[in-house]
C-alpha cells in the first residue's frame, strides 16, 4: 500500500502523523511512504532523516493526496484539504465529526473512508489513540491555566502553590477520565488545593486512592459544580462522550458565580467543548473574555509540544496503522473490532451512530 503523511497545515498544529522510527516500520511490512517536504520539521525529523529510513520525500500537499491508498495525519482535514481527499481513500487520522457539520459533509461526498483516532476503542472502553493525547492535553491543561493565572496574562494574579502564610489557588477539574486525572496531577504537583469531580463513583474511588492528600474528589452534579465555582481560580474542563459532543457543564449564567479573571481550560473543545461559553481558539489567540471570565478553548493544545506529542502518537498509532496497510481497511476492521469502531463514515456513508446524531444524518451501519 502507498502510505501519504501530509504537512499539517491547522494553525499552529506543529505535529506530524508519523515519526521517522514508524515510516521505517511500515516500509519494512512492504509498504511505500510518501512524505510531504519539511512535515516534520517542526517536531523535530528533518526531510533527511525520513529519507535515510526509506521515505519519498515529495513537495506539495497535492501530490501526497493524488499518490495515496491511506493517508495518516494528525488533525482532521481543513477546508482547502477536502477536494484532496478521493473516493476510497483512507483517511486516518483525528477527525472530531460530532463538533464540525462542514467537516461531516465534505467527507460524505469525498467517498473517502474515515478511521478516527478518537473512537478506536478497546473492549474496557479505553480509547488507546485518545490516551496518548488526552496525557498530554490534560497536563498542558493546567500548565496554561497556570499560565493565564497571571496577571499580566489576564488572570487574577494567583501562584497556584501559593507561598507560606497565602493559600493555593482552588483548581477544580470536571471529568475523571484520562485528560482530568493528569490535569489534577499537574495541579497537585503545583500545591494548588484541586477537586476533581465525576459520575462515577468507582472512578472516584480509584481517583481518591491514587491521587495525593491536597486533591480531593466529588460526586459530579450541577448543585455541587456551582458550589464550587464560587471558590475556584482554575476551571479545566475534561468531559469526553465517545464520539459525541460534549454535554455543556457549565452555562453562562453560572459565570456570575465566578471571581473576574478566574482562567477557564476547555480541553473537550474538540468535541463541541463543555462550556456554553466555549469556543475554539489557536496557539496564536488562545484566549478570550466572557463576563469576566478568562477561556482558553486552543483545539490541538498538544500541538504545542510536537516532539514529546510526536513521538506519544505514533507509538499509539503505528500497530493499527500497520494492520490497516498490511490487510486493506475492510479486512483489518473485520478482524479488529477496536478498529472497526474507529470507521466514522465509510464511501459516503455514515457508519457511527454518534456522527449521525449529532447532525441528523442517516446512520448506516456496515453490514460485516
Amino acid at each position: 500500500m502507498i502510505i501519504g503523511i501530509p504537512k499539517e497545515i491547522k494553525n499552529n498544529e506543529n505535529r506530524v502523523g508519523m515519526t521517522p522510527s514508524g515510516v521505517q516500520e511500515m516500509i519494512k511490512h512492504g509498504h511505500c511512504v510518501y512524505v510531504q517536504a519539511s512535515a516534520g520539521v517542526n517536531s523535530g525529523f528533518d526531510d533527511a532523516v525520513y529519507s535515510s529510513v526509506g521515505a519519498t520525500i515529495v513537495p506539495t500537499i497535492e501530490e501526497v493526496y493524488a499518490v495515496a491508498d491511506m493517508i495518516v495525519k494528525v488533525k482532521e482535514p481543513i477546508a482547502c484539504e477536502y477536494n484532496l481527499v478521493r473516493k476510497g481513500q483512507l483517511v486516518f487520522t483525528y477527525f472530531h465529526f460530532a463538533s464540525s457539520e462542514e467537516l461531516t459533509r465534505a467527507m460524505i461526498e469525498s467517498g473517502a473512508v474515515c478511521c478516527s483516532y478518537e473512537t478506536v476503542e478497546r473492549a474496557d472502553r479505553s480509547l488507546p489513540l485518545l490516551i496518548p493525547m488526552s496525557e498530554v492535553a490534560g497536563r498542558m491543561a493546567t500548565q496554561e491555566g497556570c499560565y493565564f493565572l497571571e496577571r499580566p496574562r489576564g488572570g487574577k494574579g494567583k501562584l497556584m502553590g501559593g507561598v507560606p502564610g497565602v493559600k493555593p489557588a482552588n483548581v477544580l477539574v470536571i471529568g475523571g477520565g484520562v485528560v482530568g486525572t493528569a490535569a489534577a496531577r499537574m495541579a497537585a504537583g503545583m500545591g494548588a488545593d484541586v477537586t476533581i469531580c465525576d459520575i462515577s463513583l468507582p472512578r472516584l474511588a480509584y481517583l481518591a486512592d491514587i491521587m495525593p492528600g491536597n486533591v480531593k474528589t466529588l460526586i459530579s452534579s450541577e448543585y455541587n459544580i456551582r458550589e464550587e465555582l464560587k471558590r475556584a481560580d482554575l476551571v479545566v474542563g475534561s468531559v469526553l462522550i465517545p464520539g459525541a459532543k460534549a454535554p455543556k457543564l457549565v452555562t453562562r449564567e453560572m459565570l456570575s458565580l465566578m471571581q473576574p479573571g478566574t482562567v477557564m481550560v476547555d480541553v473537550a473543545i474538540d468535541q463541541g467543548g463543555c462550556f456554553e461559553t466555549s469556543h475554539p481558539t489557536t496557539h496564536e489567540e488562545p484566549t478570550y473574555y466572557v463576563d469576566g471570565i478568562l477561556h482558553y478553548c486552543v483545539a490541538n493544545i498538544p500541538g504545542a509540544v510536537p516532539y514529546t506529542s510526536t513521538l506519544a502518537l505514533t507509538n499509539a498509532t503505528l500497530p493499527y496503522a500497520l494492520q490497516l496497510a498490511d490487510k486493506g481497511w475492510y479486512k483489518a476492521c473485520l478482524d479488529n473490532e477496536e478498529l472497526r469502531k474507529g470507521l466514522n463514515v465509510v464511501e459516503g456513508k455514515v457508519v457511527y451512530k454518534e456522527v449521525a446524531e449529532a447532525w441528523g444524518l442517516q446512520f448506516e451501519p456496515i453490514e460485516w
